[in-house]
Order: C-alpha cells, then structure tokens, then sequence
C-alpha cells in the first residue's frame, strides 16, 4: 500500500524559473523541462505572453517506499494573471516511476487531462490511490503551510501605466455581484495612472479534480491623480450551483473574505 510523505521536490518545481522570474521566463522553463511541452497549443501560449505575473501551488502529491527506491509522484498548478484581469492555468506533473532514478515533467492546460496522466502514473506505483481519493488531497494545515512559504502575502507594488482606465474598466464589467464598487469609484479610475495586481497568497482550495471548489483573491491597486491609492479586492470563485468560474469585485478585502465565506455556506463547503 502506497504511504504518504512531503514532498521530495516540491520546492524545486514550484518555485521554477526562480523568485524573480517573469512570467515569459517561468513558461519557458515550464516548456522545457516537460516532455510533452509541444502539445501545449498556440492560443494557450498566445494568452501567456500577455500574463502579468504568476503563482505555483503544489496540488498534490504522492510517495510510496518500496524496497528499491521510493517512487514519488507530485503535481502543481501555475496560475497566471493576464493582462485583461483574467487567469490561466498550467498543470505539471512530477514523477520519477521512469527506469531512471530522475524526475520526468509533464504539462497540461487541462485539468482533466492531468487527471488521466496522474491515474496513469499512480498505477506504476500501484497501491490503488489515484486523483480524487481521499489519500492525495492534503491535510488543510499542511496546504496552509505550503502555500504560505511560497511567497510573500503582500508584494511589494510596482505601478505599472498601461491603460489602467481600461484595466479597471474590464474589471468592473466582469464583476458579477450587485454590491460592488459604485459609479463615484468608476468615476475615480477614469483618470488612473497606472495600475499594479497581487495574487494575495491564501490556500482556498479544497478537494482534488474538476470537482474541486476554487477561491482566490486579487488586489488590483490603481495610481490616481495627485498620487492618492485605490485598490479593488477580485474574488474569483466556482462556489455557485453550475461550478463556473466567476468574478466579483469589492472595495474592501473584509468584504471579499465575507462574501467568499457566504458563498461557501451557500454550497455547503468548507473554506
């Protein structure tokens, strides 16, 4: 029966392409090291070069000490931040159940996708645990604590002058709820200077596969004239009746904790 255990090279993966990497340069390393990097088609790639910044969570992982040599199987997802406001996603698989005692990379922009490559890899290890069991999903303390090492909570802003107008504007029009910023705030970012987004750093994921509920947090933090802040708090979210990825926008990080706590009540999740 395959064991659990921390992950041998969760680091090294995750942080891939180093702290300082930008987003180009953190693709490129992804493309390189996979195997099967080609398969990653052209329009993925196209939305990529627009990315903005990027984060990597280790999504689950698996170790099993056979006589010979432990066999490990890990997985992670790299979130990327595009320049309209929306996000990406690259799945990676780490494993070494080759003949070689060496970690082989595989990448996918489809969740399901990897589901089927980790079941294929989870049957070399054998022990009958694969995606979706209780035996992969990690202890919530444990993902806290991941998650938390990875990078700071708060990044230092860099204000970027691209068309933040235009920026908030798109923001404001995704925005699905009622209760969001008003028009004296659109007014506001009309004459924004420049705009700087964060991917605040908090574990909202539980469960594993495509049932899995999805919560995360931005700050979008605009420049405005005379040099004063304004910053709007993104939840993007699955926590709803069909599971889609949807967006709400608020003026204060409070709220945005609240309404994804609500919203999780609502499912009958836990957060």
């Amino acid at each position: 029966m395959g064991t659990q255990g921390a992950p041998g090279a969760a680091a090294g993966a995750a942080g891939a392409g180093g702290a300082e990497a930008t987003p180009a340069e953190h693709v490129a390393a992804l493309l390189k090291r996979a195997q099967n990097g080609f398969e990653i088609g052209e329009p993925v790639l196209a939305r990529l070069r627009t990315a903005l910044m990027h984060q990597a969570e280790l999504r689950s992982y698996r170790q099993r000490n056979d006589e010979h040599r432990p066999l490990r199987c890990n997985s992670y997802r790299h979130v990327f931040l595009l320049a309209d406001g929306s996000s990406l996603l690259l799945f990676e698989l780490e494993h070494d159940t080759g003949p070689e005692d060496a970690f082989v990379y595989e990448l996918y922009a489809d969740e399901d996708a990897l589901d089927r490559a980790e079941q294929r890899v989870h049957e070399r290890i054998g022990g009958g645990i694969g995606p979706g069991s209780e035996g992969d999903e990690l202890p919530a303390w444990l993902a806290e604590e991941l998650l938390l090492a990875m990078g700071p909570v708060q990044p230092r802003r860099e204000y970027v002058a691209d068309a933040s107008p235009d920026h908030a504007r798109r923001l404001l029009r995704r925005a699905e709820n009622e209760d969001g910023p008003g028009e004296v705030v659109r007014e506001l970012l009309q004459g924004a200077l420049g705009h700087h987004i964060a991917l605040i750093t908090k574990p909202r994921r539980r469960g594993a596969g495509r049932d899995a509920t999805w919560c995360r947090f931005y700050e979008h933090a605009f420049l405005l004239e005379g040099g004063g802040e304004l910053s709007l708090w993104e939840l993007e979210h699955n926590m709803n009746r069909d599971g889609r990825l949807v967006c709400e926008v608020y003026l204060d990080e409070t709220e945005a904790e609240v309404a994804a706590d609500r919203h999780a009540r609502a499912q009958g999740v836990e957060l």
